[in-house]
């Protein structure tokens, strides 16, 4: 958890949701964690939607 928390915020920038690049990289970044933490592959494209969707809800509450 740890690690992937480290990861989403080293590579998120300001208004990282409106540039393309920054999020297929992130998600990239997240599978790759998945699959060296062996998460099993049928599900990690739900998951991936599932941590995405977290930190865009954890950088709403900071910014307001």
């Amino acid at each position: 958890m740890h690690e992937l928390v480290t990861v989403v915020y080293s590579n998120a920038s300001r208004d990282w949701d409106k540039q393309e690049h920054v999020v297929v990289d992130l998600r990239r970044y997240i599978r790759c964690l998945f699959t060296k933490y062996k998460f099993p592959l049928d599900k990690a494209a739900s998951a991936i939607r599932l941590v995405m969707a977290h930190f865009e809800l954890f950088e709403a509450e900071v910014a307001g």
